[in-house]
C-alpha cells in the first residue's frame, strides 16, 4: 500500500493531547472507504486519543452504508447523517460542534491535502493558537514595497496553479476566491482554503454567519481579528483521482461569493464586528 510511505512520521512519540478529525461527505461511495482507512492508519500512528467525526450530507448513494460498515474496524468513528443536503458550510459547522477532543482539524474526503507530517503540525498547537495549511511557499522579495506585486503575479503563475487544484480552471477559481478575501478583509494570510488546526473550545465559540464554503475563511478572519496567533505550514494539494468534486460547481461558487460580499458589507462597510486586535501570523520557513 503506497500510502504507508506517505504517512511516515517524524521521530516523535504519539501526540499526547486529544484530537478530533472532522470531515463531511456527499455521494462519495468511490472514496469513503479509502478515506476512512487512511484516516484511521494516520491517526493510530500519530495520536493517543482521537475520534473521527463524519457528517454524511444526505448522500443518495452508498456513502453512509460503507461508512457504517467501517465502524466495525474502528469504533472511534462517529457518523451523523443529515436529513437533508446542507452543503459544506452547514455540514462543517455541525461537525465542529460535535467534536469532543481538545483540538480539531479537517481533511477532505478525496484526501486533497498532504498531511503526512501531521505530528509536526499538531506540535505547533502547543505554541500557537491556530495552524494553517498553505499550498505554496512564501514569496521572498528583498524590496518590501514590491512584495505584494510579486506575490500577486506568482499566485497566477503556472507553477502555482498546477499545485493548487485538479485543473487550471479550478485553480484560477481558487486563486480569485483567495484574492477577493485577502483584499476585501485585509487579512494577510497565505491561504484560506486548506487544512486548519484549532483549539476546539475556541472554534466552537465562533458564531458563524456564513452558510457556504466561506465558513473556513470566516473562522480565520475572526481569529485574526481576535488577536490569535496563526502558524502557517506548507500542506500541498493532492489531485483527486476518483469521484466528483463539488466545490467548484456554479451553485457553490455563487453561494460563496454571496457570503463574501454580504459579510464584507456588514463587517467592513457597516463595521458590525467586534473591536479588532490584529493577530500574529508566523510564516512557514
Amino acid at each position: 500500500m503506497t500510502y504507508k510511505r506517505e504517512i511516515t512520521q517524524d521521530s516523535y512519540q504519539k501526540f499526547d493531547r486529544s484530537v478530533s478529525l472532522i470531515c463531511w461527505a456527499y455521494n462519495e461511495e468511490a472514496l469513503i472507504g479509502e478515506f476512512l482507512e487512511k484516516a484511521t492508519e494516520l491517526m493510530d500512528a500519530t495520536i493517543q486519543d482521537y475520534e473521527i467525526i463524519l457528517i454524511d450530507d444526505a448522500s443518495t448513494d452508498k456513502t453512509y452504508e460503507i461508512a457504517e460498515s467501517f465502524r466495525m474496524k474502528n469504533n472511534r468513528l462517529i457518523i451523523f447523517r443529515n436529513k437533508h443536503n446542507l452543503n459544506v458550510g452547514l455540514s462543517s459547522q455541525r461537525a465542529i460542534q460535535m467534536a469532543s477532543k481538545e483540538y480539531l482539524f479537517w481533511q477532505t474526503i478525496d484526501w486533497s491535502y498532504d498531511i503526512s507530517h501531521l505530528r509536526e503540525f499538531l506540535n505547533y498547537l502547543k505554541t500557537f493558537d491556530i495552524v494553517q495549511g498553505v499550498r505554496r511557499k512564501p514569496v521572498v522579495v528583498k524590496v518590501k514595497f514590491l512584495k505584494p506585486i510579486v506575490a500577486f503575479l506568482k499566485i497566477f503563475g503556472t507553477k502555482h496553479l498546477v499545485m493548487r487544484s485538479d485543473t487550471v480552471i479550478k485553480a484560477i477559481i481558487s486563486v480569485i476566491n483567495y484574492v477577493m478575501i485577502r483584499m476585501l478583509f485585509n487579512i494577510p494570510l497565505s491561504d484560506f482554503q486548506n487544512v486548519t488546526f484549532y483549539k476546539t473550545e475556541w472554534i466552537q465559540s465562533i458564531k458563524y454567519e456564513a452558510n457556504s464554503s466561506f465558513v473556513n475563511p470566516e473562522g480565520l478572519i475572526k481569529a485574526y481579528w481576535r488577536g490569535l496567533s496563526i502558524k502557517e505550514v506548507q500542506i500541498n494539494f493532492i489531485p483527486r483521482e476518483k469521484g466528483e468534486a463539488k466545490g467548484t460547481k456554479v451553485r457553490s461558487i455563487i453561494n460563496s461569493v454571496k457570503d463574501i460580499l454580504r459579510l464584507w458589507f456588514q463587517w467592513v462597510i457597516l463595521n458590525k464586528r467586534d473591536y479588532i486586535r490584529k493577530g500574529i501570523i508566523v510564516r512557514n520557513n
